[in-house]
């Protein structure tokens, strides 16, 4: 299975809740951290919604 390397460029800081949401169940907290994640259709609806604020690299 994929995975992709996530992190966070941008802060959540006045963004919607469910993004706010969508980035913590990433595993992201807060900028310039970084996650491995699955790419698993779940996970990549959320990567998808709130790719404004990510840096998304194959792994």
């Amino acid at each position: 299975m994929n995975k992709l390397k996530l992190t966070l460029v941008r802060s959540t800081a006045g963004r919607l809740a469910n993004h706010k949401a969508c980035v913590r169940g990433l595993g992201l907290r807060r900028t310039q951290s970084t996650s491995v994640v699955d790419a698993t259709p779940e996970n990549l609806g959320m990567v998808r919604k709130v790719a404004y604020l990510l840096k998304v690299e194959e792994v």
